[in-house]
């Protein structure tokens, strides 16, 4: 689909994407929609000139709703929160300055997404997996899944799905598209230890903090 001038790229998708009932079970036509909006390189240039055109105000705004992970700069490139959804940048760290217990555990996501593998690759994984009825975390995982994806590649996860990615090649990119939450926390397996955790986000646990102090 040619991108037009007139209107800003990532507003276009934006608004092909306000179209679609992004519910739980229509994310396979968002990962429809994203992908046949434009394809891999274009989308790369796509987003080139959404940063260059950024005022320093606006950057400034990026920077700061984004966010480090041990695997990752995830940088929050639109989120509009009249928008079921908002637009992400995934940047990968080289391999050898990944911290175990992020992208390379078995975890699932608050969030519904779709992503597209802009440049790089990864080997990635889906999982099945066993909850403790008391606690609530994981107990065990098995993969059902395993495949090696490559720039150009794209594909969608639900918040109920557990997946993980073991290693990425350096310099690898991801362009994302994530639904608004739809749980107040994530779980995440280390299948080298047999430890699950739970992960709520530090803007849920305000209420919890009042109440500690």
């Amino acid at each position: 689909m040619p991108v037009s001038v007139a209107v800003p790229a990532l507003s276009q998708l934006a608004q092909r994407m306000c179209e679609i009932d992004l519910t739980r079970r229509r994310w396979s036509a968002a990962h429809a929609g994203v992908e046949s909006w434009v394809d891999g390189p274009v989308l790369r240039s796509v987003l080139r000139r959404h940063l260059v055109d950024l005022d320093p105000r606006r950057a400034d705004a990026l920077v700061a709703r984004s966010r480090e992970t041990t695997t990752h700069f995830a940088w929050c490139l639109r989120d509009d929160p009249t928008e079921p959804f908002s637009f992400w940048l995934h940047e990968y760290k080289p391999q050898r300055e990944w911290r175990p217990g992020y992208a390379d555990s078995v975890h699932n996501h608050r969030y519904h997404f779709c992503t597209v593998l802009l440049r790089g690759g990864y080997l990635h994984e889906r999982y099945d997996t066993d909850l403790d009825e008391r606690t609530g975390l994981i107990t065990a995982a098995r993969m059902t899944q395993r495949g090696e994806c490559v720039a150009g590649d794209s594909g969608f996860l639900t918040a109920d799905e557990f997946h993980r990615i073991p290693r990425a090649v350096d310099g690898t990119m991801t362009f994302l598209v994530k639904s608004r939450p739809v749980a107040r926390w994530s779980l995440s397996y280390d299948p080298t230890t047999g430890i699950g955790h739970r992960h709520v986000p530090v803007e849920a646990r305000l209420a919890d903090l009042t109440r500690r102090i």
